[in-house]
């Protein structure tokens, strides 16, 4: 993992976002982490060795209100914005054709990033990825949770994934109800796309990987399930494919 002190990228409204960053060849590859995950996650440290042994560009980073990047998750956290970060550093720190990796709600945030920077994005791999996650999260609450919510403007929830729970707000729920993208109609898009989902996975349903699927307007769309994989997909069989998949989707960019 890496252990050095991050570079920051300054945003016009006074926050600042944490990143590392390896040089190297185009494709790029960007990694867009998961709602509270951060970038120092097994995922993004494994494709970040795993591109600076192949000369490959890489970038990871911090969502506003996650890890190293500052902001206030409570007031200001939500899809648009997180969005935007990725869009920043897309726009900010890479050249040339990228391909985006997004782990659950990095799953979203890559799908809204590749629909705003079509000549940018030349390729998604989702990781569990959880597009329009916001309902179920609202579902989940209980009736006392959701009054809270509604009365407060959030809740703080226990996780299993962090001994200090998390925040649930109404800004979030309200703002991801502005950035579905399953609807009705196809997600416009028609780059190569590859879907990792473990059928264990407890928080993002295996199915909904395929529901992505039937949005896609794109033909070059793959799923890859793993019986026995869970949610955070980062057994040593997962990463090696995590892996491969970006060294296929690289190469055929490359041709």
């Amino acid at each position: 993992m890496n252990q050095t002190q991050p570079s920051i990228l300054e945003r016009p409204d006074g926050e600042s976002i944490a990143y590392h960053k390896t040089e190297g060849n185009s494709p790029g590859v960007i990694f867009c982490g998961g709602f509270m995950s951060d970038m120092t996650g097994s995922k993004a440290t494994a494709l970040e060795e795993h591109c600076r042994a192949r000369g490959q560009a890489f970038l990871r980073f911090d969502y506003l209100g996650h890890g190293q990047s500052s902001g206030d998750f409570a007031a200001k956290g939500c899809i648009s914005r997180w969005a935007d970060d990725a869009a920043a550093v897309l726009t900010a720190l890479t050249d040339g054709p990228q391909i985006v990796v997004g782990s659950s709600m990095g799953g979203w945030v890559s799908l809204k990033l590749a629909l705003s920077h079509r000549e940018r994005v030349s390729a998604l791999v989702g990781i569990a990825a959880a597009p329009d996650f916001t309902p179920g999260m609202w579902d989940g609450l209980t009736p006392e949770q959701q009054h809270e919510v509604t009365t407060n403007g959030l809740v703080r929830i226990h996780s299993e994934y962090d001994p200090a729970g998390y925040v649930v707000t109404k800004h979030l729920l309200d703002d991801g109800k502005a950035n579905f993208v399953l609807t009705g109609e196809a997600i416009e898009l028609d780059i190569p796309v590859r879907l990792l989902h473990g059928m264990q996975d407890p928080d993002v349903p295996w199915r909904r990987s395929l529901e992505i699927a039937e949005h896609l307007r794109s033909d070059d769309v793959r799923i890859f399930f793993s019986k026995s994989g869970d949610h955070r997909l980062s057994e040593p069989d997962d990463l090696e494919l995590l892996c491969r998949t970006v060294d296929e989707l690289t190469a055929r960019l490359s041709a």
